[in-house]
């Protein structure tokens, strides 16, 4: 009788770089929507990403307040909207502190999406072939648009307290996930 090995094979077959590159559709298909489509409902999404992460424009002040991760809430005041399937990345208005700013974010550099209505949530790691460039992330101080300026005040961003908040929690996904029911 043949022993058994403890443990499956090493596949030679990418399974979880084809599964991570699926999940990501799933959020690029979400973002889509959010931007030609609006949000529906009480959809609001969670952003998790690397400020650290090479291609990432955010403003400076901003950046110095978190260095390598930060969260944004999509919800009920956000602006331009974009997806670059192309350049597998995407841009949005929002304020923080009532000041106005554009974010560009590289999609490889979310670690986390959820829509917390929906109960669905998804976790990502970085894309480690490019190393953190921190001195290449922060944009200029206003980072908004000269039209962005006239909108109403956007975004709730969960990573954007005032000056006397705690520091940002970490929010476990988990909760988000959805289960499914127990059979009778």
């Amino acid at each position: 009788m043949e022993d058994e090995p403890d443990h499956a094979p090493e596949s030679l077959l990418p399974y979880d770089r084809w599964t991570a590159e699926a999940l990501r559709h799933v959020m690029l298909r979400a973002l889509q929507h959010a931007a030609t489509e609006g949000l529906p409902g009480g959809h609001h999404f969670y952003i998790t990403f690397r400020t650290d992460h090479p291609g990432v424009a955010i403003p400076k002040r901003l950046l110095a307040q978190y260095p390598h991760e930060m969260t944004i809430v999509l919800q009920h005041q956000f602006w331009d909207l974009t997806v670059d399937e192309a350049q597998a990345s995407m841009s949005v208005g929002l304020t923080f502190g009532g000041v106005p700013a554009t974010l560009r974010i590289p999609l490889a550099a979310i670690t986390a999406f959820a829509d917390p209505y929906a109960q669905h949530g998804m976790r990502f790691e970085p894309d480690a072939a490019a190393p953190p460039a921190a001195d290449e992330t922060a944009a200029d101080e206003t980072g908004a648009d000269e039209t962005g300026a006239d909108e109403p005040a956007a975004g709730a961003p969960a990573a954007a307290p005032d000056q006397h908040s705690e520091p940002p929690q970490v929010v476990s996904l988990d909760a988000f996930r959805r289960r499914t029911p127990p059979k009778e």
